[in-house]
């Protein structure tokens, strides 16, 4: 909510994502950014992999968004995300609308 409140909406994720880290950091709240990880296909690793934006306390995924609302495809992404992580909660954070929206997504 402090990011949301001092920038409102309007700036692409990466400003959102610069500042939810300063604020991480000065709160000394745990996290990687833009974690990696591997997609497995029928026990191959496939070439491609996904990079959470932010892992939380070791197990919370975060996804930024700046979009005018959080849409399905967002949801179904989080989900992925989830099972490939072996992660349990995801939150899907959006600063692209007037007021601070996310979805909590439980896997």
């Amino acid at each position: 909510m402090e990011v949301h409140n001092n920038l409102g909406a309007g700036f692409l994720e990466i400003v959102y994502k610069d500042a939810l880290e300063y604020e991480f950091k000065r709160a000394n709240i745990p996290f990687e950014k833009e974690k990696i990880y591997e997609v497995t296909y029928k026990g191959i690793i496939l070439p491609h992999k996904f990079f959470a934006d932010f892992v939380i306390y070791g197990n919370i995924i975060l996804e930024v968004k700046g979009v005018a609302a959080i849409a399905d495809e967002f949801i179904a992404q989080a989900i992925n995300y989830l099972k490939v992580s072996k992660n349990q909660l995801a939150l899907i954070v959006n600063f692209g609308e007037l007021r601070l929206t996310y979805k909590r997504i439980v896997f």
